[in-house]
């Protein structure tokens, strides 16, 4: 799994052919506790990133539990 940011926050996140066989094969993609531990260091830099990057009016919107998300 690759995480690509790009200049305006947004971000594409890879997935290899062997994670995407897995996904397909199991429905879920299993991360060791290593793993989740390296997905979460990778995570929480996308994430200070994106505050740094997104315009001002996308870095001040709030979340809400009923806050439709739709992704492309």
């Amino acid at each position: 799994m690759k995480f690509n940011q790009f200049d305006n926050g947004s971000c594409d996140i890879e997935f290899s052919v062997k994670e995407r066989w897995l996904i397909l094969k199991k429905g879920k993609l299993h991360l060791s506790d290593e793993m989740l531990k390296h997905f979460g260091n990778n995570l929480v830099k996308v994430v200070m990133d994106w505050q740094v990057k997104f315009k001002e009016d996308v870095a001040n919107k709030t979340t809400f539990t009923d806050t439709k998300i739709e992704g492309k």
